[in-house]
């Protein structure tokens, strides 16, 4: 008998990982950037973002919050698919997953990759990271197929757009007059036209999400709220150019242009880790009170129903076309879905393109 997920034995959610203590973090850093001549008083400032939080990153918890929501809405609807999780800089690392789930006969793998858009840091070192992984366990390795990113699938979107639904009622004084300012992982301007050369571009497929959302508040308010795209989190030599506003240089200018009521919405980001707990709830959030404005920070999809139930969804879809099946990907906007299989050299990076790689705030799924 087929079952929905066949030709799959396990689903792999797999991330980018974080400390768990402060003594973790420093080494974690070292994983992140191994190779790239990072100066250890650099690793020990960018420590101080972990140190405020105790050491420990909230990304660890999450992905088994995650992990815990999948496997219940997996079992709700009667499907036998295990889930596992493995981290690219961390424990559990990816290749020790993988080799204890081959061990138990695991041949065949879909992975689900933490992060929704597709760029050098979000979708291909994920592939890089996985084929590594792969050459180390040799015969013993799985196949492995990879999830397509997943920004505009309507149930991400849906889950952002309650998310700030939520945060634009709770507005101190109201939500009239405000506007949304949308915030995402910063990439170098070099990234940004790699993932542009063979599809969307990251910054593109940001800004479609964000019309999609807009469409679907002013359906929902009946009226349409003013927003804006930024950038948050760049790292490495600042002579490198990034993708830019910094959302702290965006909301000085939009205080300078009379701007009141700002809610936050972190649509570039899964869940609320690092980057949102430090750059936007600490950081941005005070930009804001020095500029005099009313503030709220949307949450991330995490692990709201319409998301995970979204992702249930996909794999299920992904599993069909495996089998010879003709599904079609839902999506909203006006981009479509992106192949299941990336397209050879899609935002591959030259070498020596990209100075102050990988990313060094930490969590950026």
């Amino acid at each position: 008998m087929t079952r929905l997920t066949d030709p799959y034995d396990a689903l792999l959610l797999c991330s980018f990982g974080g400390p768990n203590e402060s003594d973790d973090v420093v080494p974690f850093l070292r994983n992140v950037t191994k190779g790239k001549n990072i100066p250890e008083e650099r690793l020990k400032e960018v420590g101080e973002h972990y140190y405020m939080f105790g050491g420990k990153s909230p990304i660890n918890e999450q992905n088994l919050a995650l992990l815990e929501a999948l496997q219940a809405e997996l079992k709700r609807r009667h499907i036998d698919l295990s889930v596992i999780w493995g981290n690219r800089n961390w424990h559990p690392y990816t290749v020790d997953t993988l080799r204890d789930a081959a061990a138990f006969g695991t041949k065949r793998v879909l992975t689900l990759v933490t992060s929704a858009y597709a760029s050098y840091s979000g979708s291909r070192q994920y592939r890089e990271h996985l084929a590594a992984a792969r050459d180390a366990l040799g015969e013993l390795a799985p196949q492995i197929d990879i999830l397509r990113p997943f920004f505009n699938d309507p149930a991400f979107v849906s889950a952002n757009t309650s998310a700030i639904v939520e945060a634009l009622e709770s507005l101190e004084g109201g939500h009239e007059g405000a506007h949304i300012v949308y915030v995402t992982h910063s990439i170098p301007d070099t990234m940004q036209d790699a993932s542009a050369a063979t599809g969307p571009g990251y910054k593109e497929q940001h800004e479609d999400v964000q019309q999609s959302i807009d469409a679907a508040l002013a359906e929902r308010f009946g009226v349409q709220f003013a927003s804006s795209l930024s950038y948050c989190s760049r790292s490495g030599d600042p002579r490198v150019p990034w993708l830019e506003p910094d959302v702290n240089d965006h909301i000085e200018e939009l205080a300078t242009q009379g701007v009141k009521r700002i809610v936050i919405a972190p649509i570039g980001f899964v869940s609320d880790h690092m980057e949102v707990a430090f750059d936007l709830d600490v950081e941005a959030m005070e930009t804001a009170k020095e500029q005099g404005m009313v503030a709220a920070r949307a949450a991330t999809v995490g692990v709201r129903a319409d998301f995970v139930a979204g992702i249930v969804d996909m794999i299920v879809e992904r599993a069909a076309r495996e089998r010879g099946e003709q599904v079609d990907a839902p999506t909203v906007g006006t981009l479509g879905a992106f192949p299941d299989v990336a397209p050879p050299n899609s935002c591959r990076m030259r070498h020596g393109e990209v100075t102050g790689l990988p990313v060094l705030a930490g969590d950026e799924d």
